[in-house]
């Protein structure tokens, strides 16, 4: 294994656990995740719906990465679960161009720096597609 299988590995297994993280507080209690996202109320008001949905897929794509961590072979996973955090990140990166934000800092912060990283980790290295 190469060192950047290794490093992917372990940061795979860090975004897919708090990623999974985060799904778990959506769906266990989202009017409390809700509330102590700073500028989430700037998106507009509570809906316990929307919120659980997006944990769903909160805890899917974690799932990918943190199969990504436990066996590389399965890369595949963490690309699809990359594939949520990058088309997330690409509407909080519209909201900030277009100004709909409540915290552009929080947004950079804890969803398009992560995806961005979420990528790099699933990405296969040099040898490991097939």
């Amino acid at each position: 294994m190469t060192t950047s299988t290794a490093a992917k590995r372990i940061l795979a297994a860090a975004l897919g656990l708090g990623g999974a993280a985060n799904g778990v507080f959506m769906l266990a209690a989202p009017a409390l995740w809700y509330d102590s996202v700073p500028g989430l109320p700037h998106t507009g008001p509570f809906n316990p719906h929307f919120v659980a949905d997006i944990g769903v897929a909160y805890m899917v794509a974690s799932l990918g990465l943190l199969a990504r961590a436990w066996r590389p072979r399965y890369w595949p996973a963490a690309v699809a679960g990359a594939a949520f955090f990058l088309g997330h990140a690409a509407i909080h990166v519209f909201d900030i161009v277009l100004e709909r934000t409540g915290n552009a800092g929080v947004d950079v912060a804890l969803v398009i720096v992560p995806a961005l990283l979420a990528a790099w980790a699933a990405w296969p290295s040099k040898g490991e597609a097939p």
